[in-house]
This record gives C-alpha cells, structure tokens and sequence, in this order.
C-alpha cells in the first residue's frame, strides 16, 4: 500500500502555507568564527517560480523535518515496522510510520494532553498519578523540555498500536523566521538569519527541530518548503526621509538587514541608527563587513555595539542606548521610527524600560508621562516591535 498524502498537493495551487513551495538553497553559512559558543547560519533561497514577493518586516514560514536519529530512536524503542501505514490527515491520508514521524508529526514537544490520552495505553503508576487533576502543576513541569522519546521510556510498557500513539500527536507547524533582505535588492530570493538551537536537559542532547535542520542537514541545493508570512506589525515608514532606530541583538539583526538593503535601493534620505549585540566582537558581529560598508557608503548613520563577553561588566544593547540618551532622545523628538527584534522575555522588557528612563530624563517627565509618550508612539506606528 503506497502513502497517499503526496498525492494531495497540487501544482496548479498557488503556493501558500497549506501549498509550501519548495526553494532551493543558494547559500548556507556559519555566520559565527570558529571560536564562537553559537552558530548562526546565513540561508539564501530561491523563489525563482514561487509567485511570493514580500516586503522588508515580512517573515518566511519554514516547514522542517524531524531530526532522522531521534526518528529512529522512536521506532527501535517501540520496535515498530518503520514501512507500516498509518492514517495521518483527516481526509484519511496515509503514510508510511517513519515517514509521518519524519515530515507530519511534531515529535519533539509534548503537552498535558498527550500525556492525559497516552494514559489509557499503560499500566504505568507514575503516568496515572501524573495525570490526575491535582497534580496539573507537575504535569506542567514534567512535559517542558521533554518530547515523545522521553514519554515513551518513562511510562512504559505501551499497549497502544503504532497508529494510536501517532493519533496523540499534533501535526508539525512552520517556523516563522524574520527575513533578512529586501527584494529590491536581491530578486527573486529570500535571506533567512537562523541561530542553532542546542542544550542538554533531561540527560539528553536536544535540538532545535528547524534551526539544527538548516544547520546540520540542509546542504546548498537541497530544498526547503516555504510560504511567505505577512507581518503587519513591523515595518518601514512609507517616506524615505524619516529617521529610523533598529535595536536587533543576535539573530534579532535579521529584519535590519532588510531594513538598510531596501533604503540602499530606495536611496532614501532618512537617518538611519543601529544597535547590535552578542556575546564576543571577533566571533559574533553578525554581518559585520557588510555593515561596515553600508555605513562608509552613509546608508547606515550610526552603529553601536555591545559586545557582553569583552567586557568585565556585561553590557547590552539597553546600556548603549543609556549612553546615547541625548541623541536618541533627539531623534525621537524629530520623528524617528523606533523598533526592537528578538528575545521578548529579557532583551525586549529591558530595551523598553530604557526607553522610558531615557524619556524621563531627557524629556524631564514622569514615568506615567514616559509611559503615555511610548503608548502614542505605538498607536503612530513609530515604536514596533517584532519580539518571540
């Protein structure tokens, strides 16, 4: 019996989310130099054939395969037939078991209600504890940082089928990646600036399902299944001569790289001023050269770096907006558009209560006036904010 969801797309579709269209890979580089803790992959696709145009903010939804190690750990721990068919679709698709572990299923998350419905396939005491309504908050802490493999080895043994356990699952979703270059400036391709997701818990390695994809298999002319991903909350102002401000640490440097080659193409006359962070100068200035020239070419004002390793004290991007208080406060006094990219949980809460010390001090307010002039920036659309 041969699997039937391949039969299901159609190359007459439009390419879309629920229509990904394949694009090769031009590029793949490690961004980072060899002394550096992270690896930051630079990925150029074709969209050569797509139909997809986008504009600079825009984000490119990457559709990734499972890592195939952690697929086969899977099938030996359950000693499943890796060429059984199983159902996967609601249309009654089918693929082959390793396959639907491989390209449909998210294998490497689990959630409160997996655990609640795998419960019926085991005797298994802990897991039946587990599940019980007034332990919600353990169940909570044993699913985070814990995927299928882990369920599978800690609540055995398993009397469910194949199909059962692979009814549990949720099917995989896209990553949504910030791209990183204009169209104007590279036709018919897009840029992706991906960092590699890597750390041990729970005794074991894990990995990024999308970023280590891009990083340890995809190869220049391989394909990726992509779709183009509207974001109408981040950016460019319409009018070339406004001022921009772009606070992008890491990889939160993607969009800026959009930002400055489409204002390079436009020959725009507005300002332009960015903040760039990671842990070491020499390993981790992302795009460097390329900013560098940008900013002899006068494209780019000004840039300002911290670097948070080279120094004894740790600086962030938010310290080097604290030194600049006075001509940022200048800047955004004369209309510049004002945008932060990347960690929502620190980097983003800390940039936005130095916004608001440098309102307080340099526009003599109150924190509640401080506060009031960044909530009518936002409803101006001149602070954006494109956080995960």
């Amino acid at each position: 019996m041969k699997s039937t969801l391949n039969d299901t797309t159609n190359d007459k579709l439009p390419y879309s989310r629920t229509n990904p269209f394949p694009a090769e890979v031009l590029k793949n580089i490690n961004l980072n130099g060899t002394d550096s803790n992270k690896e930051t992959r630079h990925i150029e696709l074709s969209l050569k054939g797509s139909g997809f145009t986008y504009v600079p903010g825009a984000a490119l939804g990457v559709v990734p395969s499972n890592d195939p190690e952690l697929v086969t750990a899977l099938i030996n721990e359950m000693k499943w037939d890796e060429e059984a068919i199983v159902t996967v679709g609601k249309q009654g698709e089918t693929l082959s078991l390793k396959e639907a572990l491989t390209s449909y299923f998210e294998i490497t998350l689990i959630t409160k209600k997996i655990l609640q419905q795998a419960a019926v396939f085991t005797e298994n005491e802990d897991l039946k504890n587990l599940v019980l309504v007034e332990n919600a908050t353990q169940l909570k802490e044993y699913c985070y940082g814990r995927d299928l493999l882990d369920m599978l080895r800690d609540f055995g043994p398993w009397s469910a089928s194949a199909q059962e356990i692979v009814s549990l699952l949720r099917k995989m979703t896209p990553r949504l990646y910030s791209i990183a270059s204009s169209i104007a400036a590279n036709p018919d391709e897009v840029h992706l600036t991906i960092g590699a997701v890597r750390y041990t818990a729970h005794g074991r390695e894990r990995k990024g399902v999308c970023s280590v994809l891009c990083s340890e298999r995809i190869k220049e002319g391989d394909t990726l299944p992509v779709y183009v991903q509207a974001n109408k909350h981040f950016y460019l102002p319409e009018s070339g001569d406004k001022d921009i401000i772009m606070v992008g640490p890491g990889t939160g440097i993607a969009p800026f790289r959009s930002f400055i080659q489409e204002r390079a193409v436009n020959k725009v006359t507005g300002r332009s001023w960015l903040f760039f962070g990671d842990q070491h100068e020499a390993s981790d200035f992302l795009y460097k050269s390329e900013l560098e020239k940008y900013q002899q070419d006068g494209v780019l004002t000004k840039i300002d770096t911290a670097f948070s390793r080279d120094t004894d004290q740790k600086v962030y991007v938010q310290h080097k907006m604290l030194e600049n208080s006075k001509e940022l406060y200048e800047w955004i006094e004369k209309g510049a558009y004002f945008y932060v990219c990347g960690d929502k949980e620190y980097m983003a809460k800390d940039v936005n209560e130095a916004l608001i010390t440098i309102l307080e001090k340099e526009g003599s307010m109150d924190r509640e006036a401080a506060e009031a002039h960044l909530k009518d920036m936002q409803k101006q659309g001149r602070y954006q904010r494109d956080v995960y």
